[in-house]
């Protein structure tokens, strides 16, 4: 089985995508299942991960109700807001769908770059453990240090780091964070999205200038932690989605790597994830 372990749907006539604004030209439309379901069917990608785009919980509400509709979306990761009294209720209240897999808070658009240290998000936390819900850290290369702290204080939360910690790859930037991020793979065990590579490089970036940060984390996280997400429809920025997989579909060395990637580790990393799903429609 091939999976998709990150993409996105939205509909900007719904009002709670703060960040996606009319300048965003090549985003700012409707991206529904029937956009994506021909690149799937194109490139052999037999499902996908269904992402949160809004901090709202009627769009994870949205988009459990696509999930319930398209048998190619395997699963959901929603949001929920970590700080609030109601979090492990909300939690609990949504960990009952079938397909809600995991939850990403917003991080990155987080003014407070140790917002999730603060003790009450605690509840949320230890919720999604109990519920046996992943949590997706949407962080940046500056959140690394304290993501490793993080997870310290809650070794049963599985974590996937979504698109590497999004190196600064256009400007060329790489000690810090690949130090950071090999610290990261060596002291846990959390998986990593092998997503958002071309975005960050910018619509100059060529196989040169991306092969160091993807080697880097192949060598930090082994194909057995490497997880393989479009990003679409963000990929959109600086390619297309049959030009992403190729490229990193070359990165790998073998049959058994490639099924891990493209597939297996997200079984792993999502436990909750459909196993056996229709094909795209």
């Amino acid at each position: 089985m091939i999976i998709d372990a990150h993409q996105h749907f939205w509909q900007p006539e719904r009002g709670d995508y703060g960040w996606l604004t009319p300048d965003l030209v090549p985003l700012y439309r409707d991206f529904m299942p029937d956009d994506l379901a021909p690149l799937l069917a194109l490139n052999g990608v037999d499902g996908s991960i269904l992402v949160q785009a809004a901090p709202t919980i009627a769009e994870t509400e949205f988009l459990l109700r696509i999930a319930d509709e398209k048998p190619f979306v395997l699963g959901v990761v929603g949001w929920v807001e970590f700080a609030s009294p109601s979090a492990a209720t909300d939690i609990a209240r949504l960990a009952a769908h079938p397909k809600l897999v995991g939850l990403r808070p917003m991080i990155q658009d987080i003014a407070d770059d140790d917002w999730m240290l603060d003790p009450a998000l605690a509840p949320a936390f230890d919720a999604m453990t109990e519920h046996d819900l992943t949590f997706d850290a949407l962080v940046l290369p500056r959140h690394l240090s304290r993501l490793g702290t993080l997870m310290s204080r809650h070794p049963n939360l599985r974590t996937i780091i979504d698109h590497g910690a999004k190196p600064e790859i256009a400007t060329g930037v790489f000690e810090i964070w690949a130090e950071d991020i090999g610290e990261i793979a060596e002291k846990s065990d959390a998986f990593c999205k092998l997503s958002g590579v071309l975005t960050e490089a910018g619509d100059a970036w060529t196989r040169e200038s991306i092969a160091p940060y993807v080697q880097h984390l192949f060598a930090s996280f082994g194909p057995e932690r490497l997880i393989w997400g479009s990003d679409w429809p963000v990929l959109n920025l600086a390619g297309d989605y049959t030009e992403w997989h190729d490229l990193a579909l070359s990165f790998t060395q073998s049959e058994p790597e490639k099924k891990a990637i493209f597939g297996a580790n997200a079984l792993h990393a999502y436990k909750k994830l459909e196993t056996a799903p229709s094909s795209p429609e």
